[in-house]
């Protein structure tokens, strides 16, 4: 063990107690060498906890419907996990967080990212709208939910990476108009990247989806990932680079530079 100070020596003849042994010299040496162990072993913890807390993994949350959550995947295959391995791959320590709740809508998703984005992450993907989509809502409603969601994320400082969506082409030209601007304007108006279509070069793949045409299987994760990758690594670079006095690190990142 490595000592702050190195320990005295003993004294090689004791001098006669005392008549109380609580005063003995023995005792007070006793004591003081108990007390400077102590302090070693304290500042020790501090110095391993803070490298500790320095090193940690880097928090990227994916926030997002059945897409993220991973309907009908097997563990392991889901859009966080993928990415997550993918990731550390590459030499980033990251811990990709399973947002996802299968079913929501951007309403339901607003109504839940004050828990969900708790304890406070690094960075977070927003992957919604799909259902929106599906169900034809009004692409005005969309837009104010996921307007709410990035000015909440904003407001504790937490860079995003926006997925975008597009609308299906059965509720005609002027909806998929409308519904597909919802995410450029969203990303024009907050500054945050903007990565254009979240399914790119699954949807529509019989493939890389699972039975019902709409959910991507794991071979269809796994292309969604590849695609999306370079974009996560440049949300994690800012992140790096915002990053003060060691706060928040992406292990591996100066590598990717």
């Amino acid at each position: 063990m490595a000592y702050l100070f190195p320990p005295q020596p003993m004294p090689a003849q004791m001098p006669a107690p005392m008549l109380h042994a609580r005063h003995t010299p023995v005792h007070r040496t006793a004591r003081c060498a108990v007390g400077l162990w102590l302090f070693v072993a304290a500042m020790t913890a501090l110095w391993v906890s803070g490298g500790r807390a320095a090193e940690r993994p880097l928090r990227l949350l994916a926030f997002g419907d059945s897409l993220v959550h991973g309907y009908g995947l097997p563990a392991g295959a889901t859009f966080p996990e993928q990415l997550q391995a993918a990731l550390r791959q590459r030499g980033f320590m990251v811990d990709v967080i399973n947002g996802g709740n299968s079913g929501d809508t951007t309403a339901a998703a607003r109504a839940r990212l004050a828990w969900t984005a708790s304890p406070r992450p690094d960075a977070a993907v927003v992957e919604l709208g799909a259902n929106d989509g599906l169900r034809g809502l009004d692409p005005a409603t969309t837009y104010d939910n996921l307007d709410a969601i990035l000015r909440e994320l904003a407001a504790q400082g937490i860079p995003v990476l926006l997925a975008g969506m597009l609308a299906p082409r059965n509720l005609g030209a002027e909806y998929a108009a409308e519904f597909d601007a919802v995410f450029p304007r969203l990303g024009a108006r907050h500054g945050v990247a903007l990565y254009p279509f979240f399914l790119d070069g699954v949807a529509l793949n019989p493939d890389l989806n699972q039975a019902d045409g709409i959910h991507p299987n794991e071979a269809g994760v796994a292309v969604i990932v590849e695609r999306i990758l370079p974009s996560v690594l440049r949300l994690l670079e800012d992140v790096h680079k915002g990053a003060q006095n060691g706060a928040a690190r992406v292990p591996g990142s100066a590598a990717h530079g």
